[in-house]
């Protein structure tokens, strides 16, 4: 997607001081300063949250998707925009250390993401709740999601863990065929192979289902037939996955959240089970 669009700079738009600008001017503005590529259609912008920072008074960020149209097909990119008295840039950078505040980020997680389906381990009564987004093949996953699922196992009155799968097919392809698996072994309530998959030996460029299913079998003992992963309700699960991280926006594994904000450093579990 990168080479659909290019960086902004600090654009005027025609508003009052302290006014968010209505859908028009956002698409004007994601026109002229963000899609450069004459193939995609800016088909509007769809604001997900307003949030401010302590650093910036007087900004308003805006955290938007941009609905666009790239060789017939709809596709959502998420987009940050900091808004202040009729500016709108889609960067603010600290000059003394070359912060980017927009890495700072994140949307809160919606309350509608808390659900039944993607609790993993805890109580969903819990006092905390944790989201996470992750790929078992990602190495800084394997360092990291593994810890958060033994707290909520020991702790499941302090944490609540919800699951949602990313993965990064580019980079590891066999994981489009393990999160089905992974979707599948724990509708059965098989939550153990979810947590296997995380220490699986395995290629993570093979993409052959026929090797890789004899692979997880061996490994966890779970069976599982293509038929069951390749059902449209699971297709539909990962896609409502991928869904949910764009509207996050999730730009890599793992990314957890912590009562509805970004945990950027991934180790705020640590402190809710002392």
């Amino acid at each position: 997607m990168s080479k659909l669009l290019t960086s902004t700079l600090i654009a005027t738009i025609a508003l009052s001081a302290n006014e968010i600008p209505d859908n028009k001017l956002l698409v004007k503005y994601v026109k002229r300063n963000i899609v450069k590529n004459p193939q995609v259609t800016v088909d509007g912008v769809t604001l997900i949250e307003k949030k401010t920072h302590k650093d910036l008074p007087g900004w308003d960020i805006l955290l938007t998707n941009m609905d666009l149209t790239y060789q017939n097909k709809k596709i959502h990119v998420p987009e940050i925009m900091f808004v202040k008295d009729g500016l709108i840039t889609g960067h603010l950078v600290k000059m003394k250390n070359g912060h980017d505040y927009r890495d700072d980020i994140k949307p809160t997680v919606p309350k509608s993401m808390y659900n039944d389906a993607h609790l993993l381990f805890g109580d969903k009564d819990a006092a905390h709740k944790i989201v996470v987004f992750s790929d078992p093949m990602c190495p800084f996953c394997q360092e990291v999601v593994p810890g958060i699922m033994k707290a909520a196992k020991e702790h499941p009155d302090k944490i609540a863990l919800y699951y949602y799968h990313l993965p990064l097919l580019r980079i590891h392809p066999v994981s489009e065929v393990l999160t089905r698996v992974m979707h599948v072994a724990q509708t059965q309530g098989r939550k153990d192979v979810v947590e296997k998959m995380y220490t699986l030996k395995i290629d993570p460029r093979e993409t052959d289902v026929k090797k890789i299913l004899p692979i997880v079998k061996k490994y966890s003992g779970f069976d599982v037939t293509e038929a069951q992963i390749n059902d449209p309700k699971v297709r539909a699960a990962m896609k409502h996955d991928e869904n949910a991280a764009a509207k996050m926006m999730v730009g890599g594994t793992p990314t957890v959240y912590i009562d509805g904000e970004w945990d950027k450093m991934r180790e705020g579990y640590k402190k809710l089970i002392k």
